[in-house]
């Protein structure tokens, strides 16, 4: 692989009397596409018989092209105009990614009527149903899809979607429309087309929760279409080649369904969406599609390379068949492992010879997602590159001289947030930069085209009753490494208290060995964990953890404590278990384990 395909970074940096730098990048941004149905079209017509999407059914895939992409969605475009739908009626979309889906949401788009694709998690398990009733009372959709009503029949019965169109792919009955029903819509719909410009909303798209309750993003036409305009210039190969994709990042997040669907649609791509994901239990499924797939691009989270690398390891038919082909790695949601990395990169050399372009970004829902990418070659893991063009970003010095808090402005970043004006007015500064709560290094910082790294949420810091700060987000991969096959994840403490505390959500194997000693941790066990915590002798307060507790009950996303990308809504954990940290910081407790 050449890297003539790739681009150089190229920021431009203005240096502000009151410490604030402003970064930008130094290409210029080429065409933007007026609205995100106009891909679709142009495809139509320039590849009509090439793969758009594909999906698994039985041993093969269900494959549509483009010509046919383009007439099923005119066709359900049709159906929701003569429903009256607009931008005032959006569509809750329940279940996860799909052929079904991806048409719905495109044909929504056409028209401009905002869909609002959610974790299929709060429709699957009964105890997140008042967290889907409390999205959908915010939502107020006039339509709800999900691709099988026997699985999603219980969500669809709860009473916040009485009187509200419910769709279904699969198993239609009384009181549900066929999704082939809504497929048979017929008239000229190209008059709402031509209304549809950059300021009108896609979607609504649900922020992560992580630090407060979910709130629903404006996502604008423009900001899409500026995103997939920026991306072509720093990974021109994209315009090249068609990309070809096995993905199965949920559309429900902006880099599965926002990112990456739309990568696709704008440079005439093929989505094979991967009904695997990288957990035991399916991650079998990615493999064996993969074994059918030679993509173009990866795109996975660190745990995902890790499970593809431990299966290439011994089987080099695999190898070939995942590396042949690509252009581009690319990881998200965490730091890639060095180690990962290095393994990946020698599997490319022996297949191929070199390795190709391996890289991340940073960006956030609001900001559609990608504000900087690296988009130059490196060896090196944790960086998340220098801004897109036409994207300005301030970096406002934090708590020393090489760490800033984010903040951005451009076409990407959303107008605000859905019926909430007050958390709308509070994530602007005064000069119209989106504040975004996250922290960043340079890393050279005498060389700004080097890139930044991502330092840690704001959000997540606090200070010890001293006025020591504690930078929660570091210290937590910190010692997720020390807990390694004990703990899932760890709850950082102790703000207004003397010491740093850490409540565990165990593995199995460390609950299995609670459930063995009546609820109660074996005393190996506990230290274990006391010495794997032992901070070292130079280690300041803001490091050294001092007291442990393991959580006897899982996170539960009914209360609010898991996210919809997984993760814990620390501020919300630690709320709901307050007496749990107040047994934590009580010395006399059984359940704390003094480090």
């Amino acid at each position: 692989m050449t890297h003539d395909r790739y681009r150089a970074h190229r920021a431009t940096r203005e240096d502000r009397p009151d410490g604030a730098i402003l970064l930008s990048s130094g290409w210029d941004l080429g065409p933007v596409a007026h609205r995100t149905t106009d891909w679709l079209v142009d495809w139509a017509a320039a590849a009509p018989d090439r793969v758009f999407l594909a999906e698994r059914s039985g041993p093969g895939w269900r494959e549509v092209t483009y010509a046919q992409a383009l007439e099923q969605v005119k066709a359900l475009a049709a159906a929701l105009a003569d429903r009256g739908m607009g931008a005032g009626t959006p569509i809750l979309i329940v279940s996860g990614n799909g052929v079904d889906h991806a048409l719905l949401t495109l044909a929504a788009q056409y028209i401009g009527v905002p869909s609002v694709p959610v974790a299929e998690q709060y429709a699957l398990i009964p105890g997140a149903h008042p967290v889907l009733e409390r999205i959908a009372g915010m939502i107020r959709p006039a339509m709800v899809f999900a691709d099988d009503a026997a699985r999603y029949g219980a969500a669809l019965a709860l009473p916040v979607f009485d009187g509200i169109e419910k769709v279904v792919s699969q198993g239609a009955g009384p009181g549900l429309t066929a999704f082939a029903d809504l497929e048979k819509g017929r008239g000229d719909v190209s008059g709402l087309n031509a209304a549809v410009g950059p300021d009108t909303v896609a979607k609504y798209l649900l922020t992560s929760g992580s630090t407060s309750h979910p709130k629903g993003v404006l996502t604008t036409q423009r900001m899409m279409t500026t995103n997939q305009a920026q991306l072509a210039v720093c990974l021109p190969f994209v315009t090249e080649k068609p990309p070809v994709l096995l993905d199965w990042l949920p559309w429900n997040h902006v880099f599965g369904g926002s990112h990456n669907f739309n990568l696709v649609l704008a440079n005439g791509g093929t989505l094979y969406i991967d009904n695997g994901k990288p957990t035991p239990a399916l991650a079998a499924h990615t493999i064996e599609n993969l074994r059918m797939v030679s993509p173009t691009i990866a795109f996975n989270v660190p745990v995902g390379f890790a499970v593809l690398r431990d299966a290439m390891k011994e089987d080099a038919t695999l190898r070939r068949q995942y590396f042949q082909n690509l252009d581009m790695l690319f990881y998200a949601g965490a730091s890639l492992p060095q180690d990962i990395w290095a393994d990946l990169e020698a599997m490319a050399h022996e297949v191929r010879g070199d390795m190709p372009l391996f890289n991340s970004s940073w960006g956030l829902t609001e900001t559609a997602p990608a504000a900087l990418i690296q988009h130059e070659f490196t060896h090196q893991s944790g960086i998340i590159g220098v801004p897109l063009p036409e994207v300005t970003i301030k970096l406002v010095p934090a708590d020393d001289e090489n760490r800033f808090e984010v903040r951005v402005k451009g076409d990407t970043i959303t107008p605000g947030y859905l019926n909430d004006p007050e958390k709308t007015a509070e994530a602007f500064d005064e000069e119209g930069y989106f504040i975004t709560g996250d922290a960043m290094r340079f890393v050279d910082p005498a060389d700004m085209n080097k890139g930044m790294k991502f330092d840690g949420r704001l959000a997540e810091e606090f200070k010890l009753n001293t006025g020591t700060w504690v930078r929660a987000a570091g210290l937590r991969l910190e010692l997720l490494g020390k807990l390694k096959g004990l703990a899932q994840d760890i709850v950082i403490t102790g703000a207004d208290r003397a010491e740093v505390g850490v409540m565990i959500v165990p593995t199995d194997a460390l609950r299995a060995g609670a459930v063995d000693h009546g609820g109660a941790l074996a005393v190996t066990q506990a230290a274990e964990i006391a010495l794997r915590l032992k901070p070292g002798p130079t280690e300041g307060s803001a490091h050294a953890v001092r007291r442990a507790q393991v959580l006897a009950e899982p996170p539960s996303m009914a209360e609010g404590e898991i996210t919809a990308k997984g993760n814990l809504n620390f501020r919300k954990l630690l709320l709901t278990r307050k007496a749990m940290l107040d047994r934590l910081y009580d010395d006399a407790d059984p359940a704390t384990i003094k480090v």
